[in-house]
């Protein structure tokens, strides 16, 4: 079940292991992102696109936006 969570929340998910989700397009993932997390574009976020994922481990979905 997805939750949203603050700062304090996610570093502690990095820190038990969670896996990193940005779902920016390619091109903005190789400007930045978070150490450790993998790209899977929004548009391309399918059940095949995440079979890879530990599904025993927390998962944080996030994405970076300036605007």
């Amino acid at each position: 079940m997805p939750n949203e969570v603050g700062i304090d929340g996610i570093q502690r998910l990095i820190h038990a292991g969670a896996q990193l989700i940005e779902i920016l397009p390619a091109r903005e993932y190789s400007e930045e992102h978070l150490p450790g997390a993998i790209n899977i574009p929004l548009k391309s976020l399918t059940e095949d696109s995440v079979s890879d994922l530990d599904r025993a481990q927390p998962t944080v979905v996030y994405c970076w936006d300036y605007q």
